[in-house]
C-alpha cells in the first residue's frame, strides 16, 4: 500500500507559512519607526531601524523563496518551464536565486532573534530554552532555513 507523501518543498512550505507570519507580525507591530521606542529599548534608532525591516524582509524573502522553490519546472504545460526548456540557464538562476533568498531570510531571522535574546540578559542558557520557547522556536526555525535553504 503506498502512503501519501507530500513533496519535501510543500512539506517546508507549511512550515514557512506560520514563521513567516510571526516575523511579519513582529516588524509591523515595530512600524512606524521611532527613536523614541527605540530609546526606550536601549538601542539606537538605526539598530531598531534594520530589526523592523529585517524583520519585514525575512518574512517577505521566505515567502518568496518557498515560491520560487514551487515552481514545477518537470510539468510540461506551466509557462516557466517552457522558458526553462529553451534557455536552462534562466531555469538554474531562479533555482539558485530562491534557495538564496530562503537561506539569507533564515540568516537574518538569526541574527534578529539572537538580538532579542541577548537584549533580554539572561542569566544563564536555561533561562532562555525554558522560559522564552517563543523565541527558541523562532531561531530554531530561522536556522533550519539559514543551513537548508530551499529543499529539493
Amino acid at each position: 500500500m503506498n502512503k501519501f507523501k507530500a513533496p519535501p518543498n510543500i512539506a517546508t512550505f507549511f512550515l514557512r507559512i506560520p514563521l513567516s507570519a510571526m516575523f511579519m507580525q513582529q516588524g509591523l507591530s515595530k512600524l512606524p519607526v521611532d527613536g523614541a521606542v527605540a530609546e526606550a529599548w536601549g538601542l539606537p534608532y538605526i539598530v531598531w531601524w534594520f530589526v523592523t525591516w529585517g524583520e519585514i524582509g525575512a518574512a517577505v524573502g521566505l515567502m518568496v523563496g518557498g515560491v520560487i522553490g514551487l515552481i514545477p519546472w518537470n510539468h510540461r504545460h506551466f509557462f516557466l518551464s517552457r522558458i526553462g526548456r529553451y534557455y536552462p540557464r534562466f531555469r538554474w538562476i531562479t533555482e539558485e536565486l530562491g534557495d538564496f533568498i530562503t537561506r539569507f531570510s533564515g540568516i537574518t531571522m538569526t541574527c534578529v532573534v539572537t538580538g532579542v535574546i541577548w537584549l533580554m540578559n539572561p542569566a544563564s542558557l536555561w533561562d532562555v530554552i525554558y522560559k522564552d520557547y517563543l523565541h527558541v522556536s523562532l531561531y530554531v526555525g530561522g536556522l533550519y532555513f539559514a543551513l537548508r535553504g530551499n529543499v529539493r
